[in-house]
């Protein structure tokens, strides 16, 4: 599968699933590419399907679509795709409403493993592609996939999900930042980005293909790329400011302080979301006006996404 403008023809729909060429985009935008997704060397966009009724809630939901598709972090490029469906344990037998919303058919399910199964042909399937865990992202439409889904179902079944799935990229805030806020589905957003859709909407992978081309092209355009959601908590706050300093300043800092009336970091120090730390001045009039400090790296348009803060010594 490639990932297509809405100019495309339809014969090109039709071609082998290539990573993108940066060379064909130009040097400079690769390199700018590049420098607004340091940190990751992979971003791994998931879009999981459940068990569902018209009209109604299903408890507990489970997951019987489990896909991820890789993209290098560096290029844009769609690197691999996995996809396994997942046995549900509690409501075994799918609903028409279901199959018919997602094309899955319950042969399909019957056939599939656990989620405790699927969960590690996924590790294994990263480790294959050569996507060290420690150096990627997971990127969502929305937030549901990893606050809500994979979370609930590991809790209420009593297993260990991999730390990777604690912290995503809902893609819908830099589409967003981009594009400007509205009601739009997946489909919706990646027409308006100049895409065209491939594939069954509601079928998974179909959906994770999708995404990481609407990823691809964002990168392209330049918009920053970072952590949205995570289930980890802040460390406990202390009040005493030296503790607090104590706390938050991480041990592989390597901070240059306010020089000339600006502050300046020639570092890899991360905040709460593994993004590198902001530096800045207070402006407003004050008895701190001039002071320098350090915050959360990790800004959308709602604000910052994690409390980490640092006065600058």
């Amino acid at each position: 599968m490639l990932c297509l403008s809405s100019s495309s023809s339809a014969a090109a729909a039709a071609a082998p699933f290539q990573p993108a060429d940066p060379a064909s985009r130009g040097a400079m935008a690769w390199q700018q590419l590049s420098s607004r997704t340091r940190g990751f060397d992979h971003f791994v966009v998931i879009d999981f399907e459940a068990t569902c009724e018209r009209n109604s809630k299903i408890y507990p939901q489970e997951i019987i679509e489990f896909p991820a598709v890789l993209v290098d972090a560096a290029t844009g490029g769609l690197v691999a795709s996995f996809r396994t469906y997942v046995k549900p344990r509690h409501h075994p037998r799918l609903t028409a409403f279901c199959s018919e919303l997602t094309g899955i058919q319950q042969e399909q399910v019957d056939g599939g493993v656990d989620l405790a199964t699927a969960l590690a042909m996924h590790d294994a399937w990263l480790a294959a592609a050569g996507a060290a865990k420690n150096r990627l992202a997971v990127v969502t439409w929305g937030d549901w996939d990893c606050r809500t889904m994979l979370e609930s179902e590991c809790n209420f079944k009593g297993l260990t999900k991999p730390a990777y799935f604690d912290r995503w990229i809902n893609l819908r805030i830099p589409f967003e930042a981009a594009f400007g806020a509205g009601r739009r589905n997946l489909q919706e957003a990646v027409r308006e980005a100049g895409l065209q859709w491939s594939g069954r909407l509601h079928c998974g992978l179909d959906d994770a293909l999708n995404t990481a081309c609407l990823l691809a092209e964002l990168m392209r355009r330049g918009v920053p790329i970072s952590i949205t959601g995570s289930l980890v908590p802040p460390p406990p706050e202390q009040k005493p400011e030296v503790q607090l300093q104590q706390q938050l300043l991480p041990a592989n800092h390597n901070f240059r302080w306010c020089v000339g009336g600006a502050a300046a970091t020639d570092c890899c120090c991360y905040c709460y979301c593994g993004v590198a730390v902001r530096a800045d001045v207070v402006t407003t009039p004050g008895p701190m006006q001039g002071r320098c400090f350090f915050s959360c790296g990790n800004w959308t348009p709602l604000g910052p996404m994690c409390p980490f803060f640092l006065w600058a010594a």
